[in-house]
């Protein structure tokens, strides 16, 4: 799917130079920075969406022992 993305004029001409000096793409570098750092995005970003709904009430806790007590059963 293309995307077209806006980089700051610093951050551009480091990508440029990089694929320069190696002979590859940008778009190689661009997906490769994605596809290795999605993860960790998610992760930071929906921890935090998930303890703004708790701090605002529209979400809840479980104790790890009710966790377990379920398992169990």
């Amino acid at each position: 799917m293309p995307t077209t993305t806006r980089l700051k004029p610093e951050t551009e001409a480091r990508l440029d130079l990089l694929a320069q000096e190696t002979g590859r793409s940008k778009a190689f570098y661009l997906r490769q920075l994605i596809e290795e750092n999605l993860d960790d995005l998610e992760d930071i970003h929906l921890a935090g969406k998930s303890l703004e709904d708790l701090r605002a009430g529209k979400s809840s806790t479980v104790s790890a022992d009710e966790v377990w007590g379920e398992l169990d059963d």
